[in-house]
């Protein structure tokens, strides 16, 4: 395979593919730096580990269906990925409070959590000028990758002093306000080389906030905290926006069980780097273990007569295109048929014991009871009648002892609790009913009523 290189960062080489035009090699250097380049040194083995990194979250966001631009890894330092004109744009997702935010917000603690995500932009340059890209103008800049915001109603770009680096940081006067004011105003013809590029800011959010969650939920399961990530957008040659570039230890801050950082932030900290080399092994050997989990969740009728529309549309209204996640119909009455619902009921256990069922009956109010009694997986019960019938909900409220059945009225009220069951171990699952309830927070923030 005949490869040009055709383009080279700090920590990686873009190749060409003969014959592929719609494709590069991404290859990781045993490259580390800090400071814009400031702090350079050199990691044997760093490459490999990057890679394995970064392959592994690629693996898990395209199993989440988030659209990126990775395709498979090709070796144990290069992966192939759709060609893309990068944007020059590096996209900021925060849980938490760290870094340069407390620079511009130092009324803030450190680790402050938020509740809805914080998406930043910043705009990427080089030799602290950016040159307009109608005019040609070369316009100087306090300082590269300014914060930048976009104002749509004027057709601007406001920029803003970014934060300090790690040594500013140490001489920097506590408390000092970085700016509050754009150091720099643009118009979008002097920074958008598209059309529509400014429409593609929402589009890139979203897409960063998605991924964030489906990490953030990935990280948890391992038992550490995804605090702050750095990502980065490209248009294919198909003309759709990708996730493109890396995501790996340099992209992220995580934090392990004792609170210390496992991320390059131990690198630019002053780590030696033997210490920041087992970090990022650790950080490796963990996305080892990223992925989608296989799940079902399981709607149990006494009779075809008792209609399942209304869970139906719940669930395609929440819809994960997951191969992993597998909604399954039991029709068997419990009273009648109590052997073979037995039967059903451990045969469906024992192929995916990561299940919730759904006891939805009509008449067989004993149904949810059983179910929760004869299983060692989250029973929910919705009555089905009991607008004409109300006395039949006292069969799922009151249970004997060892009968731990829950009971939710509404059919899409029960959907979406099974579904926050099974996203405590899923991150796509999670990550799509997180940012829905995010989406509703911030109308809640931005309309209060």
């Amino acid at each position: 395979m005949q490869t040009q290189l055709i383009r080279e960062g700090k920590t990686k080489q873009i190749f060409s593919i003969e014959g592929e035009p719609n494709k590069v090699r991404v290859v990781s250097k045993d490259d580390i730096t800090a400071g814009d380049g400031a702090k350079h040194d050199t990691i044997v083995g760093k490459a490999a580990l990057a890679t394995r990194t970064t392959c592994n979250v690629f693996r898990l966001l395209r199993a989440c269906n988030i659209p990126i631009a990775f395709e498979n890894q090709f070796s144990a330092t290069e992966f192939l990925a759709d060609k893309c004109t990068m944007l020059p744009y590096e996209v900021v997702v925060r849980r938490e409070a760290h870094g340069s935010y407390l620079d511009r917000n130092p009324h803030l603690e450190k680790g402050q959590v938020f509740p809805r995500l914080v998406v930043e932009f910043f705009l990427k340059t080089h030799g602290k000028t950016w040159i307009g890209k109608q005019s040609g103008v070369v316009y100087s800049l306090v300082k590269d990758d300014p914060l930048m915001k976009v104002d749509n109603k004027r057709a601007l770009v406001h920029l803003y002093y970014p934060g300090y680096t790690s040594e500013e940081r140490k001489t920097a006067h506590k408390g000092m306000l970085v700016g509050q004011n754009p150091f720099l105003t643009l118009p979008f013809v002097e920074v958008f080389t598209r059309s529509d590029e400014n429409q593609l800011f929402e589009q890139m959010g979203d897409i960063a906030c998605q991924t964030f969650l489906v990490l953030e939920k990935a990280w948890q399961i391992q038992g550490r905290r995804l605090v702050d990530f750095k990502v980065e957008f490209g248009i294919n040659t198909e003309g759709k926006l990708r996730l493109a570039d890396v995501i790996d230890n340099d992209s992220w801050r995580v934090v392990d069980h004792s609170g210390g950082y496992i991320d390059k932030q131990v690198y630019r900290d002053g780590g030696d780097l033997d210490m920041v080399t087992a970090k990022y092994r650790e950080v490796a050997d963990a996305t080892d273990r990223f992925g989608v989990p296989l799940q079902r969740l399981i709607i149990w009728r006494g009779s075809d007569k008792d209609d399942l529309e209304p869970f139906n549309v719940a669930i395609v209204k929440r819809t994960f295109s997951l191969t992993t996640f597998i909604y399954t119909a039991v029709t068997c009455s419990i009273h009648k048929q109590p052997a073979l619902a037995y039967a059903l009921l451990q045969g469906h256990i024992q192929e995916i014991p990561d299940c919730v069922i759904i006891a939805y009956i009509g008449r067989s109010n004993g149904a949810g009871p059983v179910l929760a009694a004869n299983s060692t997986v989250p029973v929910i019960a919705v009555p089905a009648r009991y607008k004409e019938f109300p006395e039949d909900v006292w069969s799922s409220l009151r249970t004997p002892s060892n009968v731990p059945l829950m009971t939710v009225l509404e059919p899409e009220n029960a959907v979406l609790a099974a579904l926050q069951i099974l996203a405590v171990r899923n991150p796509s699952i999670y990550a799509t009913l997180r940012f829905e309830r995010e989406k509703h927070l911030t109308s809640l923030v931005n309309n209060p009523q």
